[in-house]
């Protein structure tokens, strides 16, 4: 499976890619950061972004895009930034039909480190040794995203077995009509 990870951010978007399976040595193919600068428009800010996450596609063909989740943070004004990042990512997968994953920053915590409340060292110390790296990737925006395209190699094949196991169940389920009877 290779993933792309995108640690969404409108100055700092990073970006790797990992390919492997859960429970055996994975490999980085490529780590980065897709930069725009601060005082541009945001218009402008947003396209940059688009093209940079479509080079690394066009690059590295990903099988899924793995996206951190935007969680509320107390400056909503960085959380927009990072939820337009983030659905441009979302946006350029789906334009080329590949599926994008949601993960939160403590589900990646967690897959790569054993704890949800990691910090960014822990985080970026696991990512060195998990991909057999010399150093860690810099900024944490690149060590970010390779966390999550881990998290996703990890949790991808217990999260289908999930999906599948609801789908067969509620197959399973009989129907009901607006009156309660059973169909």
């Amino acid at each position: 499976m290779r993933v792309l990870g995108v640690d969404p951010g409108l100055t700092r978007c990073g970006v790797g890619v990992v390919e492997g399976v859960a429970g055996r040595p994975l490999t980085m193919l490529g780590v980065g950061v897709v930069r725009t600068p601060a005082d541009a428009d945001l218009g402008h800010r947003l396209v940059a972004v688009e093209q940079g996450i479509e080079a690394w596609l066009d690059e590295h063909r990903p099988e899924f895009v793995a996206v951190e989740r935007v969680f509320s943070q107390h400056n909503v004004r960085t959380v927009m930034g990072t939820a337009q990042a983030s659905a441009v990512a979302m946006l350029c997968a789906a334009r080329r039909g590949i599926p994008v994953a949601l993960h939160t920053p403590s589900e990646v915590k967690a897959a790569v480190t054993g704890s949800g409340r990691a910090d960014k060292a822990q985080v970026g110390a696991m990512v060195t040794r998990l991909l057999r790296l010399d150093a860690p990737p810099k900024p944490a925006d690149a060590a970010d995203a390779l966390a999550l395209a881990i998290c996703h190699i990890w949790r991808a094949p217990a999260q289908n077995r999930l999906q599948q196991a609801v789908a067969l169940q509620a197959a399973k389920a009989p129907t009901r009509t607006p009156k309660g009877r059973t169909a």
